[in-house]
């Protein structure tokens, strides 16, 4: 089972990217984020002429997040955090073949001290709690999504810039990460790639991607049930390199058995 992972800023705009790289890619499962669009615009049909059953939860402009499944059900859905009021749709999950998938948009959370980075620690903590429950109903989990968090430091193309007074690299987002991987989680890239200038994330400014001056924040994470099956993982660049794309490139990991 090949999973990914895919901002893919607007749907409405990037269809026919998703389109393309679901015919190149053939991911089973793929949670994609910041699809910008209210439910009732949402390209189900299109999908399902490709062979994917679609479960999502969307709002007009902003936010925006949906799971697909190649030939398989969707079973016992979740849209939001449970017991966490927010109107911002960031969260669905799904059961698919046995498999528990969340799928996040983490808050991105503006600058460091302001309203919304406190948001968006309530918010991870949330989701912390919640993983936790999960775990214990689901061992065979993979989190994955937008975490607007670059692990370490060699997630980021300049140390000295992405430092704890940043807002994606400081110490209190990592904290809260690695609370997350804290509960039995492993990072998937991590799994079989230890090097550093990998990145999943490009500046649209200051020609980001063609200076590669990006950042590793979209992450595919698995349970300890199912690091030994997670035989391969990587990030497409490929996309990034087409004709008005998304700042994001598909993370993914494929599974054994």
């Amino acid at each position: 089972m090949k999973i990914a992972s895919w901002n893919v800023n607007s749907l409405n705009v990037r269809l026919p990217h998703l389109e393309q790289w679901l015919r190149d890619a053939q991911p089973d499962v793929v949670g994609i984020q910041e699809t910008k669009l209210e439910d009732a615009r949402f390209p189900d049909t299109a999908l399902a002429a490709l062979g994917y059953r679609t479960v999502f939860a969307g709002q007009k402009t902003y936010n925006g997040v949906a799971l697909l499944a190649r030939d398989r059900a969707l079973d016992d859905v979740q849209i939001g955090i449970p017991g966490f009021e927010d109107e911002q749709k960031r969260v669905i999950a799904a059961t698919i073949d046995g498999v528990r998938v969340i799928n996040l948009y983490v808050v991105n959370g503006q600058d460091v001290g302001t309203d919304k980075y406190a948001y968006k620690l309530r918010w991870l903590a949330a989701v912390h709690d919640w993983v936790a429950r999960e775990l214990a109903a689901h061992p065979k989990l993979v989190v994955l999504g937008d975490f607007n968090i670059a692990p370490d430091d060699r997630d980021v193309h300049d140390p000295a810039v992405w430092n704890d007074t940043h807002i994606l690299t400081s110490t209190a987002e990592r904290d809260a990460l690695r609370g997350l991987l804290g509960l039995g989680l492993h990072d998937a890239f991590r799994l079989h790639h230890a090097e550093a200038g990998v990145f999943s994330w490009w500046d649209y400014r200051q020609a980001g991607f063609r200076r590669d001056l990006g950042l590793r924040i979209d992450l595919t994470l698995v349970s300890d049930a199912l690091r030994e099956a997670a035989v391969a993982s990587g990030i497409d660049r490929e996309p990034r390199t087409w004709d008005r794309p998304s700042d994001h490139a598909p993370a993914w990991v494929s599974l054994r058995g």
